[in-house]
């Protein structure tokens, strides 16, 4: 991942927990969900850890949470 993005992936992994919880799902069933593992989706969502997904993922993401993937994408400025 290029530094100049780094913001954008935290904001990214909170709009991901911020969905899957008002969905009512925990990090384990999304990511049995998504066929991913509990610690993948943990470092996703950290605050303090960038972590890189592909589209795919979050495609699959989007898809189990009932969420038009470009809402994901929608960032705040700095």
């Amino acid at each position: 991942m290029k530094p100049i993005y780094e913001s954008k992936y935290l904001q990214l992994g909170l709009k991901i927990a911020y969905y899957r919880k008002l969905k009512g799902l925990t990090q384990e069933q999304l990511a049995e969900a998504i066929d991913r593992t509990p610690a993948f989706i943990g470092h996703v969502e950290a605050p303090n850890i960038s972590k890189a997904i592909s589209l795919d993922t979050l495609f699959d993401i989007a898809a189990v949470l009932d969420v038009p993937p470009h809402k994901f994408l929608m960032f705040e400025e700095e």
